[in-house]
């Protein structure tokens, strides 16, 4: 039993309530601290300043001064950086073993959105800003309409208030239908075949959504859970 050991001490470390999920958000290339209570919606802001702390003192990740010199970016460090095989092996094996009513339980809109952000893809889209307004009717009035604002060269922006651009294209479904279409268990056509999905505006963004969506980096494991 004595092999274990290093199992059980680097579990006390990284395996603490949210850890992996911080880490998860810090792997993904994210460094301020705003930008991980975004990839951690439920987390309080107090308890991330805890396991961050603890990570420091682990050695796992380092803060820095940030460019403006006016606060801190956390960075992994090599051990840290070492961690993504544990993290991407977690996200495998709950992608092909997790049920699929368990996978889609406590939905977040704020955490899919971000996470569809993150993983868009601009190519298939025009060489120009497309904004992109996203209803989910059956959500609470404040967390009903979301906005992807995509700049080529820039970036893509999330906004959960109306940015001012005209939207090009409006994509009207319930949360948990988006979900199961980012984490690749249905697809764009499939859903918008079936009545779930209305898309409306821009002929070439409706024709191209799967492949310019933002899907889990996971979406490729097939579900082998029942």
């Amino acid at each position: 039993m004595g092999s274990f050991v290093p199992v059980a001490m680097a579990a006390e470390l990284v395996c603490t309530r949210w850890t992996p999920l911080v880490l998860r958000e810090l792997l993904a290339g994210s460094t301020r601290f705003n930008d991980l209570r975004k990839g951690v919606p439920r987390m309080s802001p107090a308890l991330l300043s805890k396991r961050l702390k603890e990570l420091e003192e682990a050695g796992i990740i380092e803060r820095r001064r940030d460019t403006a010199g006016d606060g801190h970016d956390y960075h992994l460090t090599q051990p840290g950086r070492d961690l993504w095989p544990v993290v991407e092996a977690l996200g495998i094996w709950g992608q092909r073993w997790l049920e699929t009513r368990v996978s889609l339980r406590n939905l977040d809109p704020s955490l899919l959105m971000w996470d569809m952000r993150r993983n868009l893809n601009p190519t298939p889209m025009p060489a120009r800003r497309s904004t992109i307004q996203f209803l989910y009717p059956e959500l609470q009035p404040s967390q009903q309409n979301w906005w992807l604002v995509v700049e080529p060269g820039v970036g893509t922006d999330l906004c959960s208030s109306n940015p001012g651009f005209e939207v090009d294209l409006y994509v009207e479904t319930d949360l948990r239908t988006m979900t199961a279409i980012w984490m690749g268990l249905a697809t764009v056509e499939e859903e918008v075949r079936a009545g779930r999905l209305q898309l409306s505006g821009h002929g070439g963004l409706r024709r191209a959504m799967q492949r310019w969506l933002g899907l889990s980096v996971f979406a490729r494991e097939r579900k082998l859970a029942a």
